[in-house]
């Protein structure tokens, strides 16, 4: 699922973004549907047919963007924001089998920012049609969570961090105890680790997980790293490595960890910008990781092609999306296959 970003929309260099969506649709479709919500379909794939005939999207791949929007199921919406990872309904399966939608209060991580609209978009998709009809949406209020705070191995551990979910203005109510409760009972978990540390200077959404550190298999996990001390993320970034090192996998092994470079500090009117190569999105037999065009791209890819040496690594130019401070995984949300109508 992408939300599309169109005028109503907080976008710098609106043109650009929107040519980063179709690059990233394109490189989605090449392995599994895609889903478009937008507050207009018809001017929405107007715009993509307009970005695909022009080439705008082709640099960014590094190769010509195909998309077949026959293929592409739009859903009108009104939106305030187009972070799908964090507004997006997050699919479980049920003890019996159950295809479970899990609808999560979104309340634009912590109040920060607008988001009545984006609160509704899972619910108001649904009775849209968007999904088969034996997919249940369940509704989780009270309880806060976006989809980039959390990642999962897939096998019962779940990987957070402390900022985000025991902040305040999401689930104070809660201690951590009772968070993790919450957590194991929603997505049927065995255990949870948390991290205490890790920053990345330009977050804003409180340390979400999806920017420092994310499994890429049940004994791997690839992370942020910061080599130079003078980064003001350098410490926070060590700390959180340290608490890497520490965790074991439910067999007592260590995982094996697998760095990532920090790209090139960037700027937007004297605010930094987080980039991250840990925001890659993990596709049916592809990896696509977000670059932006510096030496450290390389690296990342090479790095990240070893941790996934049964799928085929994609890099996606994603320079305009770190003006809204995101990437990636934090613009997309992915649903098991056959979920979708």
């Amino acid at each position: 699922m992408l939300t599309w970003p169109d005028e109503s929309t907080p976008w710098y260099e609106l043109e650009k973004v929107q040519a980063c969506y179709v690059a990233i649709a394109s490189a989605i479709q090449r392995f599994e549907r895609v889903l478009l919500v937008a507050p207009d379909p018809a001017a929405a794939r107007a715009r993509m047919e307009g970005i695909l005939a022009s080439g705008e999207a082709d640099a960014l791949l590094g190769a010509p963007a195909v998309l077949d929007l026959d293929a592409v199921s739009f859903h009108a919406c009104p939106v305030n924001d187009t972070w799908a990872r964090d507004h997006g309904g997050i699919s479980v399966h049920g003890d019996a089998g159950e295809k479970l939608l899990l609808d999560f209060v979104f309340n634009g991580w912590g109040l920060k920012f607008a988001a009545d609209l984006d609160n509704q978009i899972t619910a108001h998709i649904c009775e849209d049609g968007a999904f088969c009809p034996d997919v249940l949406r369940v509704d989780m209020r009270p309880f806060v969570l976006e989809g980039g705070s959390i990642d999962t191995d897939g096998r019962g551990t779940l990987l957070t961090t402390t900022r985000c979910l025991c902040s305040v203005n999401r689930n104070e109510y809660l201690t951590r105890e009772e968070i993790e409760a919450e957590l194991k009972e929603a997505f049927g978990l065995r255990r949870i680790l948390w991290l205490d540390d890790g920053t990345l200077d330009g977050d804003d959404t409180d340390s979400h997980v999806d920017i420092l550190a994310r499994f890429c298999g049940p004994g791997t996990i690839a992370y942020l790293q910061a080599e130079d001390p003078a980064d003001p993320d350098y410490e926070a970034l060590s700390r959180m490595h340290g608490q890497l090192a520490s965790f074991r996998t439910p067999e007592g092994e260590p995982y094996r960890l697998v760095p990532l470079p920090k790209p090139e500090q960037r700027y937007l009117d004297g605010w930094p910008l987080p980039a991250s190569y840990a925001n890659f999105l993990i596709v049916n037999g592809g990896v696509l990781v977000p670059v932006s065009g510096c030496a450290a791209d390389a690296v990342a890819l090479a790095r990240l092609r070893e941790a996934f040496p049964d799928r085929e690594v994609v890099p996606v130019n994603c320079s305009a999306l770190l003006s809204g401070h995101g990437g990636l995984h934090c613009v997309t949300m992915q649903f098991p296959e056959g979920w979708l109508a």
